[in-house]
């Protein structure tokens, strides 16, 4: 922070003495040129006013993109006035005897000044930044979308019932009797007689058959003789 403000101290005075030597060297020549009085001091300030106008002007109108042609002659004219009144002090022109062209010049300064001036405060403002986009008022009601279109099909068609699986299984097929010998049949009878008279139960074909140690295709031929 110092630092920074060192550095805006150094420049302030910098400019400052450099003002106080040009305004001086202004005041010096208008006066030998012959204007005296408060005219004398009244010709630096007009000189410096311009040439800063004219870099504002020059510079505002850069950065906002449009021609600077008309600030940037002006800021010559009063650079150069500036400049020559500068150099002209320095000992290479004899204050006491200025030139007939150099009075002309000095004379109609404030005519040029008071022009230039005009022109550049008449000069088209630059452009401002476009405004945002106003935002809609809290109040407004919002718009509500239109109701969207039934796209389903009024005369679908129902859907057709599943078709039945080729592959489903069906219920295996009895097994035809077969007829038994006599000796069997006896022995079938007694069996179911017997399971009978200790249960009071008919006998179950298949545990008949178990006992008589037929095969399970023969459950229906014992079936047929209980």
């Amino acid at each position: 922070m110092r630092a920074h403000l060192a550095r805006v101290d150094a420049v302030i005075i910098q400019a400052a003495i450099a003002g106080a030597l040009s305004f001086a060297h202004l005041h010096d020549l208008a006066e030998a040129a012959g204007q005296g009085g408060w005219k004398a001091w009244a010709y630096p300030v007009s000189v410096d006013l311009l040439l800063v106008a004219a870099w504002r002007r020059m510079r505002a109108q850069q950065r906002a993109g449009q021609p600077a042609g008309g600030a940037r002659l002006w800021f010559l004219i009063a650079l150069s006035a500036s400049l020559g009144a500068n150099v002209a002090t320095a000992g290479l022109l004899d204050l006491d005897h200025v030139p007939a062209p150099l009075r002309v010049v000095v004379a109609g300064w404030p005519a040029l000044a008071f022009f230039g001036g005009t022109l550049l405060a008449h000069e088209p403002r630059t452009s401002e930044k476009p405004a945002a986009p106003e935002s809609p008022e809290p109040n407004a009601e919002p718009v509500s979308a239109p109701p969207a279109l039934d796209e389903s099909p009024r005369d679908a068609l129902p859907a057709p019932p599943p078709e039945p699986a080729s592959d489903a299984v069906t219920a295996p097929a009895p097994t035809p009797a077969v007829a038994l010998p006599p000796a069997l049949v006896d022995r079938v009878q007694a069996l179911a007689e017997e399971h009978r008279a200790t249960t009071g139960l008919p006998a179950d074909p298949d545990a008949v058959r178990a006992r008589l140690g037929l095969p399970p295709s023969m459950t229906a031929s014992v079936a047929a003789h209980l």
